[in-house]
């Protein structure tokens, strides 16, 4: 009861805060894209202290050493909205792939689109693959990072998914890296549930990796096994029983 009450407080504050901040990138759109990233950045560094202090979820990171000093591709696990709060504040300027439904998101939606995200259809199948490369190319050409979860949804905690190529493809077509990303998130605020559970996130960045001369299909099995194992290690803590029970009721 107390984690829905601290939850609820959460969202009422997250709402009010995204109409001010989604409203100020949408807005400063038109100086460029440095002006909305920041803004941006800073909406999520406030959201993840609520949640900190609201909800009891911290977090920390592992292999900050690994992130390139060039812009590259993030290949991140999805399993909660919590990733997609503290990718802001772990990688530089990025822009998101992201399914098209969300653009259409009052402020949330808006804000994304200043920022320069790429809006896809997975139904579009080698059309949105192209389409992550061509806009992608671009993005990474202009120093912006593009992270991508290459699960292509969220995936509940303990269990896996085939990974997508486009992320690979990108990063090949560009010539540049991939970074794969694990973590236990989704243990502490469930896919399939509305309640945020006190914890610690441990996130852990891998290796960049090169993806020329390699196979996108093995690649992506290969970062895959790798971010699935790294997940497996950390330690879900109190909140994963109760967490994982109230998600399968």
């Amino acid at each position: 009861m107390i984690a829905g009450i601290r939850t609820w407080v959460w969202i009422l504050l997250s709402c009010a805060l995204l109409v001010i901040f989604g409203t100020a990138a949408t807005l400063s759109r038109i100086s460029g894209r440095r002006i909305p990233w920041l803004i941006g950045q800073s909406w999520g560094r406030i959201e993840l202290f609520l949640l900190k202090v609201i909800c009891g979820l911290s977090f920390s990171v592992r292999g900050w050493e690994n992130i390139p000093n060039s812009a590259s591709v993030a290949l991140i696990k999805h399993s909660s909205a919590f990733e997609t709060l503290a990718q802001l504040v772990i990688f530089p300027q990025q822009v998101w792939v992201l399914k098209k439904a969300l653009v259409w998101s009052p402020f949330f939606g808006w804000a994304l689109m200043a920022l320069g995200a790429i809006p896809i259809d997975r139904r579009a199948g080698k059309n949105a693959s192209a389409k992550v490369i061509m806009r992608g190319k671009e993005r990474l050409e202009q120093g912006s990072w593009v992270t991508i979860f290459p699960e292509g949804t969220r995936v509940p905690a303990g269990e896996t998914k085939r990974w997508g190529i486009s992320g690979i493809l990108l990063a090949q077509e560009a010539c540049v890296d991939v970074v794969p990303v694990a973590h236990n998130s989704g243990y502490f605020w469930p896919r399939d549930g509305w309640k945020i559970y006190p914890g610690h996130v441990e996130f852990v960045i891998g290796p960049a990796m090169s993806a020329q001369n390699k196979d996108p299909r093995e690649l992506a099995d290969s970062l895959r096994f790798w971010v699935d194992t790294e997940t497996a290690k950390l330690t879900p803590g109190p909140a994963h029983s109760k967490a994982t029970n109230a998600a399968n009721r």
